[in-house]
């Protein structure tokens, strides 16, 4: 393949000098044309008539000078929207886990919502582990929330004695793969002296006061004990163990930055829908992949295809700052230097009063703008001047 493509640039390198045509292909490209070259059985004519026709198709894809690339971006992605449906999708028909999907999703993706509805992680594992079923359920097991009650045999309240009585299931501890002197700790260092453990009998006291509501507060403990989580990671709820072509956990909720951490987890393919957490764990630039990454995902998932450069100029306007800012009022269009242009955008009144206060000018340097008190756009034609030079008549 590396003489292939050392061939096509020796190619590019003769066109140039004998056509004049100045081609500059990306190396995405390069590798496409030696693969069809090798796929197709290309002739070295053939090969050298495709590198011009590329070229040509190449040039036109270019946006021209004065194109409104903003209101074509702003158009391409909003248009497809409209069709969009407002469903959830369920991960191998487990309803406990849901995705947020469609308008609502983009929505999400477009206001940089810190919350979002529903966070997930993919959790991807290094070569030596993606295979190993053992060592998966094991890491699933110790990220996923697990509480007392998921490995409760039988449970009680003795109103006599006043206490709370339990036995812990051994095999559903062992299927979860979790130690039992670790949970026998947590429970101790919860409850303290109210704890006694008996082998698999937990009993709980609870000390009689004067209070009116003793039995709600019995049940209360009851219901502390029951609740108290013996494994997990922080905002991190339940997990789903998938088999593909290798083994992945999909997750309720997401902490990328302890995910990462971990040991066999492959640090390239692990993934979160939230935006705002891939910046501060991985940087803008991630920040900003992901956010082209979540769209495009979304709006395919509907059916819809809009080309890409729409949405990388999105996602270069959110993150050209550093940080990521939402399209809305609160970021984007609510920060526009013109008066005019985020008065036109939402809270009018607002925005004309506070500019009228503080005696701002607004240059007329935006579309918007110009637009509002008629006068040419500086767009497209609009963006060229023409001047006479009346000295030299």
């Amino acid at each position: 393949m590396d003489e292939i493509r050392t061939k096509i640039n020796e190619m590019i390198a003769e066109i140039n000098e004998t056509e004049n045509l100045d081609i500059a292909f990306p190396d995405s490209y390069i590798e496409d044309l030696a693969e069809h070259y090798i796929s197709r059985d290309l002739t070295d004519d053939e090969l050298r008539e495709l590198i011009i026709k590329l070229k040509l198709a190449y040039d036109r894809a270019h946006v021209e000078a004065g194109e409104a690339v903003g209101t074509v971006a702003a158009q391409s992605v909003g248009e497809p929207g409209t069709q969009m449906t407002m469903r959830t999708f369920h991960y191998a028909g487990v309803t406990e886990l849901n995705v947020t999907l469609g308008l609502p999703r983009l929505i999400e993706i477009v206001d940089a919502r810190e919350k979002i509805k529903t966070p997930t992680m993919d959790i991807y594992f290094t070569d030596e582990y993606k295979n190993d079923e053992e060592f998966v359920r094991t890491l699933a097991n110790k990220i996923g929330k697990s509480t007392i009650n998921d490995i409760l045999k039988d449970f009680n309240l003795n109103y006599g004695t006043m206490e709370v009585e339990a036995v812990l299931d051994n095999k559903k501890i062992a299927e979860k793969r979790l130690d039992r002197e670790e949970i026998n700790a947590k429970i101790e260092k919860q409850f303290k002296k109210a704890t006694k453990i008996d082998g698999d009998d937990v009993t709980i006291s609870f000390t009689k006061t004067d209070s009116d509501f003793v039995i709600r507060e019995l049940r209360l403990l009851a219901d502390k004990f029951r609740d108290l989580q013996i494994s997990g990671i922080k905002n991190i709820g339940r997990v789903i163990i998938r088999r593909d072509d290798e083994w992945i956990i999909h997750t309720e909720g997401s902490n990328l930055k302890e995910v990462l951490s971990m040991e066999g987890i492959d640090q390239v393919r692990t993934t979160t829908n939230n935006i705002h957490e891939i910046g501060q764990v991985l940087g803008i630039e991630a920040a900003r992949q992901s956010i082209i990454d979540e769209a495009q995902k979304t709006l395919s998932e509907q059916g819809l295809s809009v080309d890409v450069r729409h949405i990388m100029l999105v996602a270069d306007i959110m993150t050209s700052e550093g940080v990521v800012k939402s399209i809305g009022r609160h970021g984007i269009s609510g920060e526009k230097s013109s008066v005019l242009a985020r008065a036109a955008f939402e809270e009018t009144g607002k925005h004309l009063l506070h500019a009228s206060i503080r005696g701002e000018v607004d240059d007329l340097t935006g579309i918007i703008e110009n637009i509002i008190i008629g006068q040419p756009i500086p767009l497209g034609t609009g963006s060229v001047g023409v001047k006479m030079d009346y000295k030299n008549k």
